[in-house]
């Protein structure tokens, strides 16, 4: 592992353990040119996906940039960045396990609509402004009346 310091190709491992939901080896690490201290992540990756994008243009797939996606959506909300890993780790690996090497951006988006329901209703309604391409008020109102159908009844009782 290359140092982010100086750029050193040789690095040290001094401890290791599993993170997250256990999908994850975290590794501290230290450089022996500079003396810096880093922490490396090792995820399982089943295959690799390339994204079909609506333009036509296929590009790798980059769980970073999804991941950055959801916190964007989630930013400012109750939410524990554990629940965010979990459903980040899941949507990759329904992606991975969908038995094609290619998936299209609209698949991807629905997973994370879907995730995001679950999680907030604020961020889904964030994300789903943004992935459905908004462009007036009425839009919004149409998503709300939408989540709300999905919920069904309030569970308030008139009293």
């Amino acid at each position: 592992m290359r140092c982010p310091y100086c750029g050193s190709v040789e690095s040290q491992v001094k401890d290791s353990r599993p993170g997250e939901d256990g999908s994850v080896i975290r590794r501290r690490r230290v450089c022996p040119d500079c003396g810096g201290r880093f922490t490396t992540f090792e995820r399982v990756q089943l295959r690799e996906l390339t994204v079909l994008k609506r333009s036509g243009r296929r590009i790798p797939f980059d769980r970073d940039k999804l991941m950055r996606s959801v916190e964007i959506a989630l930013r400012k909300r109750p939410v524990d960045q554990e629940r965010m890993e979990r459903m980040v780790n899941g949507i990759v690996r329904q992606l991975e396990s969908m038995g094609d090497g290619e998936v299209t951006s609209q698949t991807i988006g629905e997973l994370v609509m879907e995730g995001l329901k679950g999680l907030d209703d604020v961020a889904y309604v964030r994300f789903a402004s943004v992935y459905r391409n908004f462009r007036e008020a009425k839009d919004f109102g149409e998503l709300l009346d939408e989540l709300n159908a999905d919920e069904g009844p309030s569970g308030n009782s008139s009293e």
